[in-house]
């Protein structure tokens, strides 16, 4: 039995926030003292190549775990093939009033309408330059929540211009349902005033630095089809490197009835499995082959992370199914997509 099996139902019985607290504070404290260098890392996996940049192994954490990018090095040693930090804001923001995370345990489900709760670029990449880790590194950024909207691109400008550095590829965020408005930016013109804009800086920022960083747009799987096209003909007009499927759904038609089931937020987990995979065969279809595409959402088992190369994704990123199946769960994904 692993220490996480034990660990889950103690964890279980706190509110699912404190417990997310209490996780990331255990794995710091096990990361400084030594111990993680014994855990067992992922099994080995073909490297994939991907956005230019080589990933040891597939599987990567989905951004959103690590916010302010504190416990990097102690993913690192869990056996992730890369690790995604963030969303970070230019400004240190608070995030929604507590409580703000759920958990759906009859769906191995997740509720959250966190908002973006991080403390800064700044203080970021601080934690960046202070970790060990040498590995593929994505920094996912957004918008503060008191930005206008009309001023939107601001704020991911700053986040670039400042994490660009120390960036594998940069995540641009504009799909969190915790964000008033942000999903907006998915709309066919502010997309692409937006994507133009950040292309035009990455040009910029890789004459600067001497070195391509890679974009990434995160999507939402609450996408009709025919928004789906019109993203994925965006980000090929655009030259975007890779696009990452999904973000956490508004819909709760799978959880109807359940505990938790009613709060506002994102709901992720084993609930958003299909909408995901959904969206991620359509952008394949669409895009074909032009841009890589990076598989989130309800991953629980190796068979899931199958599910989501064969619709098309290049790459898996985990997040609940970590909370549900603990991090055994990477090696099982590892070993199954070899």
């Amino acid at each position: 039995m692993n220490i996480y099996s034990l660990a889950k139902p103690l964890l279980f019985q706190l509110d699912a926030e404190t417990a997310h607290d209490i996780t990331l504070k255990s794995l710091k404290l096990a990361e400084q003292s030594g111990v993680l260098s014994l855990y067992p890392k992922a099994l080995t996996c073909q490297p994939r190549q991907v956005m230019g940049i080589t990933f040891p192994n597939p599987v990567g954490l989905a951004a959103g775990l690590d916010k302010n990018g504190a416990v990097i090095d102690g993913m690192a040693a869990l056996g992730f093939g890369f690790i995604e930090i963030g969303t970070v804001t230019p400004r240190q923001q608070p995030g929604n009033p507590k409580p703000r995370l759920f958990r759906v345990k009859e769906a191995q489900g997740i509720v959250n309408r966190f908002g973006f709760n991080n403390l800064g670029v700044d203080n970021l990449v601080e934690n960046v330059k202070a970790a060990k880790y040498k590995g593929v590194l994505g920094i996912n950024i957004g918008k503060n929540f008191d930005t206008p909207m009309e001023n939107a691109v601001d704020d991911y400008l700053i986040c670039m211009q400042k994490v660009y550095a120390y960036a594998s590829y940069i995540t641009v965020n504009i799909s969190s349902p915790n964000t008033k408005n942000l999903r907006a930016l998915q709309e066919k013109e502010a997309l692409s005033h937006l994507l133009a804009i950040l292309k035009l800086e990455q040009t910029k920022l890789a004459n600067q630095h001497g070195r391509y960083v890679p974009i990434t747009l995160k999507i939402a799987p609450d996408l009709e089809c025919e928004q789906i096209n019109e993203i994925a003909d965006l980000l090929v007009e655009h030259k975007i490197d890779g696009v990452i499927a999904t973000n956490t759904t508004l819909s709760r038609e799978a959880v109807q009835g359940m505990e938790n089931a009613n709060e506002t937020g994102g709901l992720s987990g084993a609930p958003v499995r299909e909408k995901s995979t959904l969206v991620i065969g359509q952008l394949s279809q669409r895009l074909q082959g032009a841009v890589p595409i990076i598989g989130v959402g309800g991953i629980l088992s190796g068979a899931d992370a199958v599910e989501k190369i064969a619709a098309g994704a290049s790459l898996v990123q985990l997040y609940s199914g970590l909370i549900y199946k603990g991090p055994k769960l990477i090696r099982d994904v590892c070993k199954t997509l070899g």
